[in-house]
């Protein structure tokens, strides 16, 4: 009884309830718990805490001293957890599950990771199991009754915790390395099950293409993908990366096997996509070869539209905008095509 008694003055002391003291069953919490998580890029942060009341009590330099470390929240450890590392005010922090304790000043505040994320609150708390320390400015907010942790300024790479308290708002910067965290998890995702589908490694090709980083690699999973499946998309992906190598010599065969093995949504789309590109006689020619292999599908209509726009004839433009109605054109596309018929009966190229 005596080391009960002892446990429930501490925590009586640090502001704890005696039913959150005493209690070693599941019951309902003074300070209810809580949880928040982000993802930037691939990476889940996680902070899990015991949200405190006002209550009408005085906070800061109240039942929260100044200058002593915190729990930051009640009852056990305030835990911070990341799946990849990330870096806290620009200084680099591992992945892991980390004890977050706080230092208020009426100034600056010192923010604690802490290896040891299993203790109760700060009683316990060791300088020397610090991982990382960052100073934050504390900025007037709001009231708010129960603690609570936000993610604001939200970025693909980066956000803002705030710790948000009574009138109180303590935010610190976090980041991470989006691209390289989410190269790693594509090529640990690629030791799985997921190897033997061509989806997985065009998924991680196309990831590094749009971001045209680690080209060399990407075109091995490209490789991986045709020698899963080889199709019109495999092949253009590799034809695609051989391009921003500077290897066009070697991408053009791709493209052209590619091309035969398309079908009309395919081939008819990648018209389209050279023409966002601003290769206005390529797409052209990909409308030639979608009219002549499907002349009665509703895209073999629409390539027939614009090449006729192309060349001026407005009127058997529209009359094929027509014709791609009358086969079956899907719903979606239809406000489309009647715009198109719009502008072409206005005498415009639908092209431009």
């Amino acid at each position: 009884m005596l080391s009960k008694s002892i446990r429930i003055a501490a925590l009586l002391a640090a502001g704890a309830s005696i039913s959150a003291a005493q209690t070693l069953t599941t019951l309902p919490e003074a300070s209810q718990r809580a949880s928040v998580t982000q993802r930037l890029g691939v990476t889940d942060i996680t902070i899990s805490y015991h949200r405190p009341l006002v209550n009408g009590r005085q906070i800061w330099g109240g039942i929260v001293p100044w200058d002593q470390v915190w729990r930051a929240g009640a009852n056990e450890n305030t835990t911070i957890s990341f799946t990849d590392p990330v870096a806290i005010e620009g200084k680099p922090l591992a992945k892991g599950t980390y004890g977050l304790h706080m230092i208020p000043g009426k100034e600056t505040w010192t923010v604690i990771f802490s290896r040891n994320a299993g203790s109760w609150g700060s009683f316990s708390y060791k300088p020397e199991e610090d991982a990382l320390r960052i100073a934050a400015k504390p900025l007037p907010s709001e009231m708010h009754e129960a603690l609570t942790y936000d993610f604001d300024d939200v970025h693909p790479d980066s956000a803002v915790i705030t710790m948000r308290w009574e009138k109180l708002a303590l935010p610190f910067h976090i980041s991470v390395n989006e691209t390289e965290t989410t190269l790693s998890s594509l090529r640990n995702q690629l030791r799985g099950g997921l190897q033997y589908t061509w989806e997985a490694w065009s998924e991680a090709a196309n990831y590094a293409l749009a971001g045209k980083t680690d080209l060399d690699e990407a075109l091995q999973w490209a490789d991986q993908a045709i020698r899963q499946e080889e199709r019109f998309d495999t092949l253009m992906l590799k034809a695609q990366i051989l391009d921003q190598l500077n290897r066009g010599g070697e991408a053009a065969p791709l493209k052209q096997r590619a091309l035969g093995m398309a079908n009309a949504t395919q081939l008819y789309f990648y018209g389209r996509q050279l023409q966002t590109e601003k290769k206005r006689d390529q797409a052209l020619e990909v409308y030639r070869q979608t009219a002549r292999r499907f002349p009665d599908h509703w895209l073999g209509h629409m390539a027939s539209a614009r090449l006729n726009s192309a060349s001026g004839n407005y009127l058997k433009a529209a009359a094929e905008m027509n014709a791609a109605l009358a086969a079956g054109a899907p719903d979606i596309q239809k406000p489309g095509i009647a715009a198109y018929l719009k502008r072409l009966q206005a005498g415009q190229d639908i092209n431009n």
